[in-house]
């Protein structure tokens, strides 16, 4: 268990799909528990593998006292809808208004291969949502309108961390057992 160095806008990893996890085994465990001392380190209300630049369907999130995680997660959302304040560990320091759906229900595995479901409004809904489209290699600032979009565009690359160069990732000789990029 440790703490990850946590991708910035503009690395690929971000907008690129994670794979299925396929084995719940100890390094699945371990990376969910990187993702929560990553998380809780930030601190943030979630975080997903992508952001830390492993390619697979798992995040964890923290939102009110609640810790917990998903593994290749699925959603059906509510049609009733929320707008409100949004950020991400990826874009530090930024907060723009985002839609989202008031509810989900949300259903994947843990890490030891269960099958789980998570309810959740508001919050949690919104984690859920967030850290799931990090998955689908979608970024939060993608579902602004254009006009808010063109301000997060500008507020990014205004920002200090921006044009920060991209971690280099070295491919492992030993069988990377679907974790590797």
């Amino acid at each position: 268990m440790s703490v990850q160095p946590i991708r910035l806008f503009g690395d690929p990893v971000l907008t690129t799909p994670a794979v299925e996890v396929v084995d719940f085994d100890k390094e699945l465990r371990r990376l969910v528990d990187d993702l929560t001392d990553t998380m809780r380190d930030a601190p943030g209300a979630g975080l997903a593998a992508p952001q830390i630049g492993v390619g697979l369907r798992v995040f964890t999130w923290y939102v009110d006292g609640e810790l917990g995680h998903l593994v290749n997660p699925a959603l059906s959302l509510s049609e009733e809808q929320q707008d409100g304040p949004e950020g991400c560990l990826s874009l530090p320091d930024l907060t723009f208004d985002c839609k989202r759906a008031m509810s989900v229900v949300a259903r994947g595995w843990n890490m030891h291969g269960d099958p789980v479901t998570v309810e959740g409004s508001e919050l949690l809904s919104r984690a859920i949502q967030h850290e799931t489209d990090h998955l689908d290699g979608i970024l939060f600032i993608d579902r602004l309108d254009r006009e808010t979009r063109k301000q997060a565009m500008k507020a990014i690359r205004e920002a200090d961390w921006f044009g920060q160069p991209v971690p280099t990732v070295k491919v492992s000789p030993h069988a990377m057992r679907g974790f590797g990029l």
